[in-house]
């Protein structure tokens, strides 16, 4: 997902900062958990978009959407980070922003995401080989997991490794079926 070119640069920057201080990983930490924050409170968006609600309360909702109420224990970087947005009025791009340091601190550190989708719960042992196949056809690098199950599959699985899709599932052999008997 293309996030936009002020975002990208904010992220670079960020990263950039994040070398210097040896706080890329701990960021990379805070920035999965800050773009988690935008996918379960779907009033975060909104809030800190709004024009009429104060800079410093948007602030303080970056900070607790991703340490809580232990704000106390932010991480300097992510803290300067809030305040630079706040100070610059970009504070509505903080989701964007997030989203371009996850992308470009995984390609730096060669890190796949790769998302698994099974008709049912997946027993650790066909985890394990499937992990261990992906991890064969990716090579070099380091895979992040995400498992999810999605009974419309019928069966079978489905794995993404960033764009690419692999596509196992019992319901796509039915549609494969049903176009080959429609021609």
């Amino acid at each position: 997902m293309d996030q936009g070119l002020i975002p990208r640069r904010y992220a670079k920057a960020l990263y950039e900062v994040g070398e210097e201080r040896n706080d890329n990983e701990t960021l990379y930490g805070l920035m999965q958990r800050l773009a988690d924050a935008f996918s379960v409170a779907p009033d975060l968006a909104p809030a800190i978009a709004n024009p009429f609600v104060a800079a410093a309360d948007k602030t303080s909702l970056l900070l607790h959407a991703v340490y809580g109420a232990d704000t106390e224990k932010a991480d300097a970087t992510y803290a300067d980070f809030i305040k630079l947005l706040e100070q610059n009025g970009r504070v509505y791009m903080a989701r964007d922003i997030a989203l371009a340091f996850i992308s470009l601190y995984r390609k730096e550190h060669s890190i796949y995401r790769v998302d698994i989708a099974s008709a049912a719960p997946m027993p650790e042992q066909q985890r394990k080989r499937l992990e261990n196949v992906i991890a064969q056809h990716v090579g070099k690098g380091t895979m992040e997991y995400n498992y999810t199950t999605d009974p419309s599959l019928i069966g079978g699985f489905t794995v993404t490794v960033d764009s690419q899709r692999l596509d196992a599932s019992v319901s796509n052999e039915l549609q494969r079926l049903r176009r080959s008997l429609i021609k």
